[in-house]
């Protein structure tokens, strides 16, 4: 089954660094997504607020570096996660993440 999406927004929030028991790096940011799209011949706004979930090594460079306004692409895929209160809710997991200029 295809689950691949590409994202881009601004950050709004972005959480310090924690490790998985196995010593993973894990940041977690929130995404703010705003744009003008067509719907049945109509235009329409779309708004989301997206948590990205960035794991491993690769992309921590990337994401140290991200400051909330900054504009960025992202691309990953959607996953489930238990919110602490127990809610479900979509995560979006990177799997590449793309500076954009201002």
């Amino acid at each position: 089954m295809d689950n691949h999406v590409l994202l881009g927004g601004v950050v709004s929030r972005v959480s310090e660094t924690r490790y998985s028991p196995a010593g993973v790096p894990i940041t977690r940011l929130t995404l703010e997504h705003r744009s003008a799209q067509q719907e049945a011949g109509l235009p329409r706004e779309a708004r989301c607020r997206l948590c990205v979930l960035v794991c491993g090594q690769a992309l921590q460079a990337n994401v140290k570096a991200l400051l909330p306004g900054h504009p960025i692409r992202v691309q990953g895929f959607l996953a489930r996660s238990n919110h602490h209160r127990g809610a479900a809710r979509l995560v979006l997991h990177a799997t590449a993440i793309e500076p954009l200029h201002h």
